[in-house]
């Protein structure tokens, strides 16, 4: 790696080291293959031109959480981008061949990828695909660090924007993530976390890699949801806070209700809710990082995980 690219010291993927990570075996195309032998194509169709889509889900006590909602959203994504993934008990039986392969139980995070295939010569054209879809199925024991959502992270406001649905629609989970890698790079460069990212017209839209939200005069906003991925934790934090009589709005906003803001915090599959301190270099409330909205919100999130694995 190139000494002028900034490293990142904190993340809301951070995890807790495990040493039991160097020896996982990864699924590829109902394969298994040790870590270091994992490898797909150069002609691959992800790896050549970003055609793929993926999800990213949470092992808790044995069961995959929110397991029907990250299915639902894998395959809006297949269909929208023509692509056949075969079906959902398919996909869900090797998700669950390769959290037994490595005896995982619990602490689990689980990259689920599937490209349109390898190609016959490296082109965007579907037609020179040979063969089906590649499915590669990564699975590690991942604790999130505590410090990340006890100190909270540190924001940057990218230059780089959202892009509608007629460039990129958001709602695809896909591949094509070049846009958010260089806003978080800039927002790496200015001294921050990650980045916030604003939409074509100016208003506060999401994060490189997660949703964003604020809390004024004891409401909780997010944004409209047109510019940012549709979150599985963010449409539970909406969901759960409406339940529990808070008012959680969807609506446009910008930097300056960003910056007056009593609470600010971040919601992914991952790292659940991460409490923001500082945004463009204003301290967010006290800026202690957990405030008590915030820390409402993640238990009301945490009681959703524990009706969803009881259900199953």
């Amino acid at each position: 790696m190139s000494d002028n690219v900034p490293q990142m010291t904190k993340s809301t993927h951070a995890a807790v080291a495990d040493e039991r990570n160097a020896d996982v075996e990864i699924y590829i195309n109902g394969e298994f293959f040790p870590r270091a032998e994992a490898k797909i194509s150069v002609f691959d169709s992800g790896f050549l031109v970003g055609d793929g889509i993926w999800e990213g889900i949470r092992l808790h006590h044995g069961e995959f959480a929110f397991l029907d909602r990250h299915m639902d959203r894998l395959f809006t994504g297949a269909k929208a981008i023509d692509l056949d993934i075969g079906t959902r008990e398919e996909i869900e039986a090797a998700l669950r061949l390769t959290v037994d392969q490595n005896g995982m139980d619990d602490h689990v995070h689980v990259r689920l990828m599937i490209t349109r295939g390898d190609k016959k010569t490296p082109s965007q054209h579907p037609s020179n695909v040979i063969g089906g879809p590649n499915m590669v199925i990564i699975a590690e024991h991942k604790l999130a660090d505590p410090t990340v959502a006890t100190e909270g992270i540190s924001l940057f406001t990218a230059t780089v924007r959202r892009p509608g649905p007629d460039v990129l629609d958001q709602n695809l989970n896909c591949h094509s993530k070049l846009h958010e890698v260089i806003a978080l790079i800039q927002a790496v460069g200015a001294g921050a976390d990650e980045a916030l990212m604003l939409d074509v017209n100016g208003a506060v839209a999401t994060c490189n890699a997660t949703n964003f939200f604020i809390v004024r005069r004891g409401e909780v906003w997010t944004s409209t949801g047109f510019y940012n991925l549709p979150g599985i934790t963010r449409a539970l934090v909406l969901e759960t806070a409406r339940d529990a009589g808070i008012v959680a709005l969807e609506k446009n906003f910008s930097l300056t209700d960003v910056y007056a803001a009593e609470e600010v915090f971040v919601t992914g599959t991952f790292g659940g809710l991460t409490p923001v301190r500082e945004v463009d270099g204003r301290t967010i409330g006290d800026g202690s990082g957990m405030g008590p909205m915030t820390a409402r919100l993640i238990d009301l999130y945490r009681a959703a995980i524990d009706e969803d694995l009881a259900r199953r």
